[in-house]
């Protein structure tokens, strides 16, 4: 059995896919360092701990009546393949659905379990552009995500799209996700809108980053909304008391 780093598991979360229950699994350690995001300290394995798989089966099997997927995210689970091979094997034998919200840019373990036939749903986030992913073969990691899209949407496996969206000019959206445009296959997908937040909502990885560049206003997610008409359904999120999903 697999050994693997985690930072815990969920049985019941209805914030990690678009629309749907999830029982939700966080694996430790990130390739990327994104300045922006505010699961830092598992992508650093800080306070993780090994997974007890069995453990992980036994509650999905008493939850599988109530979620749609099982959902794996991190940090970037696909670090971990083996033991995201066996939780996706186990909700096989379940019956339960699989989800994988991924960095899209490992593409060989990726397609590994896209041939298996492991994965029903894939989420991944379109950073743009891509010098946040905060390393410094950001350009080569954008081909490998677009080469991932590709492989997906070919696949015909449902692929929320998350465009996380800061302060930058909408310029470096329109060429970025015209470059997306062009990598998607025939399958379905649901683009959602995220404005990138900073302290004290989120405690990100860089806070002084997050001063210059966070919390867009509303008129810059719009745009952004209009320029990603041609992926999908887009859903705007808009956080704070009492705002819902707006779909544009």
């Amino acid at each position: 059995m697999p050994a693997a780093l985690s930072a815990g598991w969920k049985g019941i979360s209805t914030v990690d896919v678009h629309g749907a229950v999830t029982f939700t699994v966080w694996f430790c350690g990130c390739n990327l360092k994104c300045p922006f995001c505010h699961n830092w300290k598992v992508a650093e394995r800080i306070d993780c701990r090994l997974l007890d798989l069995d453990a992980v089966a036994e509650e999905l099997e008493r939850a599988r009546g109530f979620v749609d997927y099982v959902h794996v995210t991190g940090g970037e689970p696909l670090i971990q393949k083996a033991a995201v091979e066996e939780i996706f094997e186990r909700a096989r034998r379940l019956r339960v659905s699989t989800s994988l919200n991924t960095n899209a840019t490992l593409y060989k373990p990726l397609s590994s379990l896209i041939e298996r036939g492991l994965v029903d749903h894939v989420a991944t986030d379109a950073k743009i552009p891509p010098e946040i992913y905060g390393v410094p073969n950001s350009k080569a990691l954008w081909r490998t995500f677009l080469t991932s899209l590709r492989a997906v949407t070919s696949s015909k496996i449902p692929l929320e799209l998350r465009i996380p969206v800061a302060r930058f000019p909408l310029e470096a959206y329109e060429r970025y996700l015209a470059e997306v445009r062009e990598a998607l296959g025939p399958g379905e997908v649901a683009v959602v809108v995220n404005p990138l937040l900073g302290p004290p909502t989120t405690m990100p990885r860089d806070p002084s980053w997050c001063r210059e560049y966070c919390n867009p206003s509303g008129e810059q997610l719009e745009a952004v909304a209009k320029l990603a008409q041609s992926l999908g359904r887009v859903y705007i999120k808009r956080w704070g008391p009492g705002v819902e999903d707006t779909r544009s």
